[in-house]
């Protein structure tokens, strides 16, 4: 039995956090790594008795419910690691109070992922678990608890979103907040957030990870058993409910037909009933509204005279009541004609098939890209020219090669999206802990966690970049009064081979945002900006309307100019991160603006005069994860050694 929190309760827990952060920020980071690997080790030893719990609450199967518990006994190990390798109390300094807000559909390693980012950075936590699954949630809070983290440090309010959720996001004591779930959901949080500043007149962290309309793309070249197995897993495991799980099917019109005959005949044998039988494969979704609404998808689909297809097998005669009580819906395929036909993204057993002719690759690809979201992608070829094809064009988060396209593993496969499908930093990544930081010392990336030492973290410098900067500082050394530049250091290495697997290869990467919105009151602010974005390689977007931008843009040379859009109503320009140096009330109207506009949000990074950019605010992040023994077979099987 749960009772939902009251109002009263979370503002009494607002007070209470509030009153005991500056306490939680000075314990040590190695006493609190210490707390968290405690937790883990806690948590792994009572697997049978959470995964029970898993498959009650949750609807879990018994393979999932396990692969749930170690993903959240990985994500306490690795931040743990990160604080008691690099953190300092005196460099590292946490936000205050941060309000965590985690799904259903991951109940225990969502909530735990959040939980513990926040603690080992030394933050004090609300924990807000989704109201289907408050049981697990309380549960993993008591083996915090038991490890050794106050309960000051750490508290649970259960409750409805809606109710429960500005409670813990409008008060102003409330300095950051991590949010997993819809992006209309996300998009509210924004909108709440931007009507203030935090206490360091700085905007308020929200670090949302949000959904995907995912795409598996597979090409003549495919070996169809590997398809059909990976395309079962990643669209009807969980039974669907996965924020990564495949939604559309791409398949080259060559071999559609084999491919669509083989996978009618996979999901035949998927078993569907109550998960707490060993032998089904798929059991319920979360609840009777999901139920309707996928139900309600399927039935327009039909009406369109799309074919649809519900393929699995019936179990015994207390399966079948089972399912009819359940909350439960059969893996369905759907054969569409158009991306396009789908306008939202579809939680649940429901799989999209699109045909597509091998020259249009480019145009499937810009097709993906126009949805806006940016969470997962797979690929199936054997074709090396069509990887560095996609992997060149794809802009997701997670891309998966010969593979299926779920269940990443935490620093191995860092995940999390960008676009609509999130605001990053990923999850289980080297960057996670910085966004949960009010400062840290400016060498913090020069040995990025799990990096190697001898690599660097910085974003691939684009083509002319080095030439453009290099130009805009010898202009400045020619300007009386202007001083020059301190030069941003270009570094080389942006794709970092990560530990994993035999036969399998993952690989991270940064990238610079498409265009960063610069808005300063005078020249060296805008300069500074300048400087900072054009070493990443990004675009600038300056506002025409200011008097210093448009005289400043006039004075500089061509090369630079080329590099810059001056907008004389920047409102409508594309852009996805913004950089800002002035007064409070105009970040404060510029924060307002940018919750305002339609589609992603918007990064805000708000800069202090003279202070450095930090430039791991200007990037995205990707992982790209290939099974190397699906293409033809790999050489590092035979050099185990």
């Amino acid at each position: 039995r749960v009772r939902f929190a009251t109002e009263a309760d979370a503002r009494q827990a607002v007070a209470d956090a509030a009153g005991y952060a500056a306490r939680w920020a000075e314990v040590s980071p190695a006493d609190r790594a210490a707390m968290l690997l405690r937790a883990a080790d806690a948590m792994e030893a009572d697997m049978q008795r959470l995964m029970g719990l898993l498959v009650r609450e949750a609807g879990k199967t018994y393979g999932n419910a396990v692969a749930e518990v170690r993903e959240a006994v990985d994500f306490l190990r690795y931040y743990a690691a990160q604080v008691a390798s690099t953190f300092d109390n005196a460099t590292y300094r946490p936000l205050g109070v941060v309000t965590c807000i985690s799904p259903w559909n991951f109940p225990m390693a969502i909530f735990t992922g959040q939980i513990a980012a926040a603690l080992a950075a030394g933050n004090v936590v609300i924990a807000k678990p989704a109201e289907q699954t408050t049981l697990i949630a309380a549960e993993g809070v008591k083996l915090l608890w038991d490890a050794g983290i106050p309960r000051e440090a750490l508290q649970l309010m259960p409750g409805r979103g809606r109710e429960v959720g500005p409670w813990l996001t409008d008060d102003e004591r409330i300095q950051g907040v991590m949010f997993t779930g819809s992006t209309e959901v996300a998009r509210e949080l924004q909108r709440i957030l931007a009507k203030r500043l935090g206490p360091a007149g700085c905007p308020v962290p929200l670090v949302a990870e949000t959904g995907g309309q995912n795409a598996m793309i597979v090409d003549s070249s495919a070996l169809a058993e590997q398809v059909v197995r990976d395309v079962l897993i990643s669209a009807f495991d969980s039974a669907g409910q996965r924020c990564s799980a495949l939604r559309v099917l791409c398949v080259q019109e060559d071999v559609a037909g084999q491919i669509t005959t083989m996978l009618k005949g996979a999901m035949a044998e998927l078993r569907m009933g109550p998960p707490s039988c060993l032998s089904n494969d798929v059991g319920p979704v979360i609840d009777a509204r999901a139920r309707d609404g996928i139900n309600r998808h399927i039935e327009t689909m039909a009406a369109k005279g799309r074919k649809v297809h519900q393929l699995w097998r019936e179990g015994d005669a207390a399966t079948r009541a089972a399912v009819q009580r359940g909350t439960y819906v059969p893996p369905t395929l759907i054969e569409i004609e158009t991306l396009s036909e789908l306008k939202r993204e579809v939680f649940g057993p429901v799989l999209h098939l699109l045909r597509y002719r091998r020259e249009d690759l480019d145009q499937l690809l810009a097709q993906v890209k126009a949805t806006g979201y940016g969470l997962t992608m797979g690929l199936h070829t054997r074709i090396d020219e069509t990887i560095r094809q996609v992997s060149s064009q794809a802009q997701v988060g997670n891309l998966y090669v010969n593979r299926n396209m779920v269940g990443a593993v935490v620093g191995v496969q860092p995940f999390g999206g960008e676009g609509l499908s999130g605001t990053g930093p990923k999850a289980g990544g080297p960057l996670y802990l910085y966004r949960l930081l009010s400062g840290r010392p400016d060498a913090a990336l020069e040995k990025p966690f799990g990096v190697h030492a001898s690599e660097s973290l910085a974003p691939p410098t684009a083509p002319g970049a080095t030439r453009t900067l290099a130009e805009m500082e010898a202009w400045c050394a020619g300007q009386p009064g202007v001083a020059l530049l301190p030069r941003i250091p270009f570094f080389g290495v942006s794709s970092h081979t990560l530990a994993g697997p035999t036969g399998e290869r993952n690989v991270y990467q940064v990238h610079p945002r498409q265009a960063v919105l610069c808005i300063a009151p005078d020249t060296s602010g805008l300069l500074a900006q300048l400087a900072a974005v054009l070493a990443l390689g990004a675009r600038v977007v300056w506002d025409g309307a200011l008097p210093a931008a448009a005289e400043l843009y006039r004075r500089l040379p061509s090369s630079v100019q080329g590099a810059i859009t001056l907008a004389p109503q920047w409102q409508r320009e594309e852009f996805d991160a913004a950089l800002h140096q002035g007064d409070t009330a105009s970040l404060l109207a510029l924060q307002q603006a940018l919750a305002a506009r339609e589609g992603a949000i918007i990064p805000l990074v708000s800069v202090p005069k003279n202070a450095p950019v930090p430039l791991e605010r200007l990037v995205v992040e990707r992982s790209i994860s290939i099974d190397t023994t699906a293409a033809g077979g790999n050489a590092s099987l035979m050099t185990l050694s």
